[in-house]
């Protein structure tokens, strides 16, 4: 088995939305950057190191500078919200993309965050230039609704988080771990139902539940301007394999990849994972900062640069990071030297451009 790299580091910030929530967002890995929509079931800690997601986040970031954030009512963003919509998540979005300073990058959507980056990349197409889409659907539960039982189904689900969601007992939780994960380890089905209960209350869960039920992004599938890439598990148990196939036929030239496996998020220890990489890897812009100058930066000079682009002098940068401003006047002349630029100016514009921070000096 290939030995897995080693965990890079994440910096999480906060960021205000219109209506005053504050969403928790993560940067991690470095090069061109990559926007990954919030999905359900999400915390910006503990998915980093989990045998559920981390593979996903560390094969991304290992090319990619990866932004991710936690939905609103979830994880590390606020939980007591007054707002939980399609809308608020859409605005959700808009404001951490605001929050980096990237003007143009690919968008990644998994699970209902594909409705929401189909959303996204409608209303703002001058700034996705690759829309990526796993597991996803256009219509909620309550949509794509054929009979009344569809419907008793679906509320019935809201009503077991709302019975069930908190407790320590994780029998309830199970039933939707095994949607997600059918083909899981102990460990991972374990993992997945602490998450489920640490990441939002009962409450959350079942408003956030009702929200998914009524998506319906189905008219806005043919606007979708950029190249688009959809990947969905053939066994999915928890969004059908359909609903992929609809995104894929209404999306003007978008390629479809059906993957061999039961599972909603596709795991590691899986062949269809290697497939999964594959086509992503091949759809995605080679990152100029993995393979340029940006690659030959020591790990301190990448926090530095970090916070060049963050518009920190010197004096605040030595403090940060517990250095005498010499150590750090003689790094910087070290990345202006790599990076083949003669100025702050040129090294700002220069890491703000591969994705680097550009949120103003706090």
């Amino acid at each position: 088995m290939a030995q897995r790299p080693i965990s890079p580091r994440q910096q999480i910030r906060l960021c205000t939305a219109s209506d005053g929530a504050r969403i928790a967002y993560a940067t991690s890995g470095a090069g061109s950057p990559l926007i990954k929509a919030a999905n359900w079931l999400s915390h910006l800690e503990l998915d980093f190191t989990s045998p559920v997601w981390s593979h996903l986040v560390l094969e991304l970031c290992s090319r990619h500078t990866l932004i991710r954030y936690d939905q609103r009512g979830c994880g590390l963003s606020d939980r007591d919200v007054a707002d939980i919509s399609f809308d608020a998540w859409l605005r959700d979005l808009e404001t951490v993309v605001d929050a980096c300073g990237i003007q143009r990058f690919p968008l990644l959507g998994i699970s209902q965050g594909a409705s929401i980056a189909v959303a996204y990349a409608v209303r703002h197409p001058e700034r996705v230039s690759h829309l990526v889409l796993h597991g996803g659907y256009a219509r909620g539960r309550l949509v794509r609704a054929t009979d009344p039982a569809a419907g008793e189904e679906a509320e019935m689900l809201v009503r077991l988080a709302e019975l069930g969601w908190g407790k320590h007992n994780p029998a309830f939780r199970q039933f939707f771990t095994t949607q997600f994960i059918p083909g899981g380890t102990p460990e991972q089905h374990h993992w997945f139902n602490e998450l489920e209960r640490m990441t939002t209350t009962p409450c959350n869960a079942a408003r956030i539940m009702r929200v998914f039920n009524q998506i319906d992004v189905v008219k806005l599938l043919p606007q979708v301007q950029c190249p688009t890439l959809v990947l969905h598990a053939s066994g999915d148990a928890r969004v059908p394999f359909e609903e992929s196939r609809l995104i894929a036929g209404s999306i003007p030239g978008a390629r479809f990849v059906p993957l061999e496996s039961d599972n909603h998020l596709v795991l590691e220890n899986e062949p269809s994972w290697q497939r999964w990489c594959e086509e992503v890897r091949g759809f995605l812009p080679a990152s100029a900062v993995t393979d340029g100058a940006f690659s030959a930066l020591t790990p301190r000079e990448r926090d530095i640069v970090e916070l060049l682009a963050g518009g920190r002098d010197n004096a605040q940068i030595a403090a940060r990071l517990s250095l005498s401003e010499k150590t750090v006047r003689n790094h910087i002349t070290s990345i202006f030297a790599k990076l083949e630029v003669e100025n702050r100016a040129q090294a700002i514009v220069l890491a703000r451009r591969a994705g680097f921070d550009a949120s103003p000096s706090v």
